[in-house]
């Protein structure tokens, strides 16, 4: 796994959430299979992989639904399934992949059976769902509701006691790209109020700007661990450089970097696709600059999200 000693002393200072030496097997598959994770409070974490990397078995341990097979999971420092965690379990919530609701209630019988579930008081319901935008939708029934208003009406579930720390299993799910920037600006507020957030998501490019951190998991595993331009620079992957020219200085510029050690220049659509290392980004740039106004524009590339995923998990 990809970590310094420095930083992996550091997050486990501040963590919130510690797993130790976590494994859960089923029969001869290993779902998880020694996992040591730390999650700082107040960060927003996300936790990607393939289908069955071990993401949600991952996920049910650390609320308590799934023992682990061996190792231990603490939250604020209280073992996950001990006689202490139900008052713990109490400051957790908990958004699932497929919400489950009851139709012949309204959203806000919805919230106040949760609340009642959850011991928050009712007082929470109506701010949760004008939080989540559904306010003008309260007393209508679940059955009209979209996939889109289930989900949001799952994450004001969730929201129910003010939880210090959310889990959040692909909660974007169903949502339109209004409603998931206003999901994300939520998660914003939150994390300015101290709240720490684990979430998993399959739309990569939807939380790479959004993460602080992330583990990228594969065969039960953590693969690695860190930010997202941490792991760019770990796998060290090249960088696109697009070169904004006239069709008629494509020369100049394959010549001013005929002496660097790129990897590929190519011709596409009005500009000058440019490949390179990182380390040669500047010298990239400074043989560029002397082209005397020939280029108009350049935009650098940095490796998705999704790049690094594979690069990780292949």
């Amino acid at each position: 796994m990809t970590q310094t000693a420095t930083q992996a002393a550091g997050d486990a200072a501040d963590a919130v959430i510690t797993a130790r030496g976590v494994r859960r097997h089923y029969g001869p598959v290993r779902a998880v299979d020694g996992v040591d994770l730390d999650i700082r409070r107040g960060e927003l974490f996300g936790l990607i992989g393939h289908n069955g990397a071990g993401k949600s078995t991952l996920f049910k341990m650390m609320l308590g639904l799934v023992p682990p097979t061996a190792g231990e999971i603490r939250i604020a420092g209280v073992a996950v399934g001990g006689p202490d965690f139900r008052a713990v379990r109490r400051s957790v919530g908990y958004l699932p992949e497929n919400v489950v609701l009851y139709d012949n209630l309204t959203a806000l019988e919805t919230l106040q059976f949760f609340a009642r579930l959850k011991g928050a008081p009712a007082s929470d319901c109506a701010p949760a769902l004008e939080r989540v935008g559904l306010a003008h939708a309260a007393r209508r029934r679940v059955r009209e509701y979209s996939k889109g208003m289930r989900q949001r009406l799952g994450f004001a579930q969730a929201l129910l006691g003010k939880p210090q720390i959310l889990f959040l299993d692909e909660p974007t799910t169903g949502l339109d790209p209004e409603a998931i920037r206003e999901f994300y600006a939520i998660l914003r507020g939150l994390r300015a109020e101290g709240v720490t957030m684990v979430l998993t998501s399959h739309i990569l490019a939807e939380i790479q700007e959004r993460v602080d951190r992330l583990a990228i998991m594969a065969a039960g595993k953590v693969q690695a661990l860190g930010t997202v331009q941490g792991l760019r620079e770990q796998m060290d992957l090249p960088l696109w450089f697009e070169v904004q020219v006239d069709e008629a200085d494509f020369g100049a510029v394959r010549a001013a970097l005929g002496h660097l050690p790129v990897s590929a220049i190519e011709a596409r659509d009005g500009h000058v696709a440019v490949q390179c290392r990182r380390e040669s980004k500047m010298a990239v740039l400074e043989a560029l600059a002397v082209l005397d106004g020939k280029v108009r524009d350049i935009h650098v590339r940095e490796p998705s999200l999704e790049d690094v995923f594979f690069g990780f998990s292949d």
